[in-house]
């Protein structure tokens, strides 16, 4: 990708004063999305993200096999109770009828938009030909979308579609995909700037997600390695993109938005949290998180949102190894206010640290942006 000093004729003011993303009939607030990731964007982190700046959140990867729907996991990644609209549901499979059948059911519960999962790299995915393995079999992929279009247009509800770059190097498909499902009646696409063969290794690229979105009259959403304000300036600036997907940068770090926000509108950095209020931020995530999956579910669950929010700050791995056996909700709650409170004996706002992106397991695991 090219710098954006590269790039003069792009004028950033000019980007903001655009129209807003409209989806159908939901006109989003901004142009920072919550990018699904398995695991992570739960009800309670997409309510924090969007608290904190984001304008759309989608939710979790639900499966479009039908035994599965009634299983506490499902119900649970299916929880919207007191989200603000739209309501966006992903879902994966590999059968058309399947895939209508899930989407009817979602709407049915409340989904006012629905996405199709094509570009989850993860090997339990894939495996089973869902994911970012559809677009190697471009006809089967045409299919799902026609068959989920049609279930949801006569019901007011659109269709969007988040996939990758292509499968591999040599078979980067992006472009000829678009074009197919922007006629078949998607209603936006969002491009990871990688292949599935990547994964998450090396560093997305953006050139494909500038022609597709030069090619394109729906709105197009850059995603991938946009882990800071100026990374987010240069990749709008190079793909001219209608919108931002942020992922793992995210984890622990939910405020990216509102900073993100803030540097595109002014230029300016946004200061980094108080430390009390990362604090009492992070409190009242745990809160949501303990009231969604219970206190067994919960305390285990929560200690990588935990483990993410300290990473990279003075002692944070020594106290992620001592919260890590904590095992009631209560325990965690208070090692982590008493945590915060000892860092804020030395520092008023949070020191800076690493960009989240450098977790390529957990990623892979968790089909992360």
């Amino acid at each position: 990708m090219r710098a954006a000093a590269q790039t003069p004729s792009y004028n950033l003011a000019s980007f903001l004063s655009r129209p807003l993303v409209q989806i159908g009939p939901h006109l989003l607030p901004n142009r920072l999305f919550v990018a699904p990731m398995a695991g992570v964007t739960d009800r309670p982190f997409r309510q924090l993200c969007r608290r904190l700046g984001a304008g759309y959140a989608v939710s979790e990867m639900v499966t479009s096999r039908k035994e599965l729907w009634g299983s506490l996991k499902t119900s649970r990644r299916a929880d919207h109770a007191g989200e603000p609209g739209p309501i966006a549901v992903q879902i994966a499979g590999t059968d058309a009828a399947m895939m209508a059948e899930a989407a009817a059911y979602n709407i049915d519960r409340g989904a006012q938009i629905i996405d199709i999962n094509m570009g989850c790299p993860a090997k339990k995915v894939c495996n089973k030909w869902a994911g970012s393995a559809l677009m190697r079999n471009e006809a089967l992929a045409l299919e799902i979308v026609e068959a989920v279009v049609a279930v949801c247009a006569p019901r007011g509800v659109p269709v969007t579609l988040k996939m990758r770059t292509g499968w591999s190097l040599e078979e980067r498909n992006a472009l000829r995909l678009a074009r197919s499902f922007e006629a078949a009646g998607i209603a936006m696409l969002t491009i990871h700037g990688r292949t599935r063969e990547q994964g998450y290794k090396g560093l997305a690229e953006y050139d494909t997600i500038a022609a597709v979105k030069a090619a394109l009259a729906i709105p197009v959403v850059a995603n991938g390695d946009i882990d800071s304000p100026e990374k987010a300036r240069d990749v709008l600036a190079y793909t001219r993109a209608d919108a931002l997907m942020i992922g793992r940068a995210a984890q622990g770090r939910p405020w990216i938005f509102r900073e993100v926000a803030h540097f595109l509108a002014t230029g300016e950095h946004l200061a980094a949290p108080t430390v009390p209020e990362a604090r009492d931020l992070l409190t009242e995530h745990l809160h949501d998180h303990y009231g969604l999956y219970g206190e067994r579910s919960g305390v285990r669950s929560a200690r990588k949102h935990i483990g993410w929010a300290v990473r990279g700050l003075p002692g944070g791995e020594d106290f992620r190894q001592r919260m890590n056996i904590l095992e009631r909700c209560d325990e965690q709650v208070q090692a982590l206010r008493d945590w915060f409170d000892d860092l804020g004996q030395t520092h008023d706002r949070l020191p800076p640290t690493e960009a989240a992106n450098d977790e390529d397991a957990q990623a892979d695991e968790a089909c992360a942006a």
